[in-house]
């Protein structure tokens, strides 16, 4: 591990944090990257909205995935979003490439956003408890973005 340039923090704490937090990065790449699959493969009644939505929200999920990775350096770590480790630590499944009709898409790409928004929340409570409430108030405002970009995407999803 590298100087660590967060005061107040122990070595073993930032040890902890910055492993949750390349966990964490890896669900929240994915994320990004299932949102674009999602928004260049979708078809059918309210096209449009959606594929607009999923840019804005896709862009929102890029300036997590950042302050992840910064928070991670400025623990003395280093951030680990190549696609491998993405692929190796992600907890999502693989997007499904067989689908294309909006609402399949909506309902696929709303519950990845609530997987990684619960992951987010258990990893509040951890970097809590190990001491680094920065690192916590962080993911809590992550969180609180993409379960609101859950609540927007799925809003477009039919009611059963």
């Amino acid at each position: 591990m590298r100087e660590r340039y967060a005061s107040g923090i122990s070595d073993e704490t930032a040890k902890k944090v910055i492993d949750i937090l390349n966990k964490n990065l890896a669900n929240v790449i994915d994320l990004t990257l299932d949102g674009k699959q999602c928004h260049w493969n979708l078809q059918g009644t309210g096209f449009i909205g959606v594929h607009q939505l999923l840019d804005e929200t896709t862009a929102r999920i890029r300036e997590i995935s950042d302050t992840i990775a910064e928070r991670v350096v400025i623990l003395g770590g280093k951030a680990n979003g190549i696609s491998s480790r993405v692929a190796e630590d992600s907890i999502l499944k693989p997007y499904p490439t067989d689908i294309t009709e909006v609402d399949e898409h909506v309902r696929e790409i709303t519950s990845r956003y609530k997987t990684v928004a619960e992951a987010l929340r258990e990893a509040i409570d951890a970097v809590g408890d190990a001491g680094d409430e920065d690192t916590a108030d962080l993911l809590t405002e992550a969180s609180r973005i993409i379960d609101k970009d859950a609540w927007f995407i799925g809003a477009n999803a039919p009611k059963k």
